[in-house]
């Protein structure tokens, strides 16, 4: 009896899961990378540290999925650290340097190059790392002689304000916060703790007012938020979490199928 394990299903998205033979005639076809970067870190009392790193990956996943039957989308492996100082405090944190995240990035850009595809979008999952991948988008673009695109993938449907028609509280994504939280609960509920939601509450300060203030000094979260939280995670839910997900894979894949950012 034969088993033809190395085949790849049709409706398979992640590079790691597919053969070099396969990802060599994704390739061929033009298709489009994307490369997930997020974080491991303290999530208040409640959520597991690979938050950023789970949810960036589903939103990549459901992403390749509504774009896969239109354009060839391949999802590279999630870069799991980033930059994190600001959580350290709290314990449970992997920060890395600017520099050695730039030389990651670039050097993982090199490789997927090198593999013969031309179009790769970095989706972020972090907010720590958006300041760092607003100017690495130029430094990588001009290293690598390729067109690099990044996005975070809550950015369109923040500007369009679709995350806040979804909360109660909230417009944005915070940190383990309302949103984060029903994410978590849709995809990974046994790294939900309920018996801690009710302390899982914190300033309802939004991410620019903490990583992009008129004047910017370096700040602990610990200074911010005793509980490491910031928003509101007693009013999370599945549901929200999973109209969330199709809010921003739905942003990410319309963007692609229309071309962009290439075209």
């Amino acid at each position: 009896m034969s088993h033809h394990a190395t085949q790849t299903p049709a409706d398979e998205v992640f590079w790691n899961r597919m053969t070099a033979e396969t990802l060599r005639a994704k390739a061929e076809a033009d298709a489009i990378v994307l490369l997930p970067v997020a974080s491991t870190e303290q999530h208040g009392p409640h959520l597991a540290t690979g938050v950023d790193t789970i949810l960036c990956t589903e939103v990549c996943r459901r992403t390749a999925l509504k774009v896969s039957s239109r354009r060839p989308i391949v999802v590279a492996p999630t870069v799991w650290m980033g930059l994190a100082e600001h959580h350290v405090a709290f314990g449970g944190t992997f920060s890395v340097s600017l520099a050695t995240w730039h030389a990651l990035l670039r050097d993982l850009c090199d490789a997927v190059l090198r593999a013969g595809f031309s179009k790769i979008l970095i989706v972020n999952g972090h907010g720590g790392n958006m300041a760092a991948l607003g100017a690495l988008t130029t430094d990588l673009t001009r290293e690598l002689d390729a067109a690099i695109a990044t996005t975070s993938y809550w950015t369109k449907a923040s500007q369009d304000g679709l995350i806040g028609a979804v909360l109660e509280d909230q417009s944005g994504l915070i940190h383990a916060c309302e949103a984060e939280t029903s994410m978590m609960m849709a995809v990974t509920p046994e790294l939900v703790d309920p018996s801690r939601l009710e302390e899982a509450v914190g300033p309802n300060t939004g991410m620019a007012e903490v990583l992009s203030p008129p004047i910017l000094r370096w700040r602990s979260f610990r200074d911010i938020t005793p509980t490491g939280v910031l928003g509101d995670a007693r009013r999370a839910s599945a549901d929200k979490g999973e109209t969330l997900f199709d809010t921003f894979s739905n942003c990410l894949a319309e963007a692609l199928l229309a071309g962009e950012p290439w075209r």
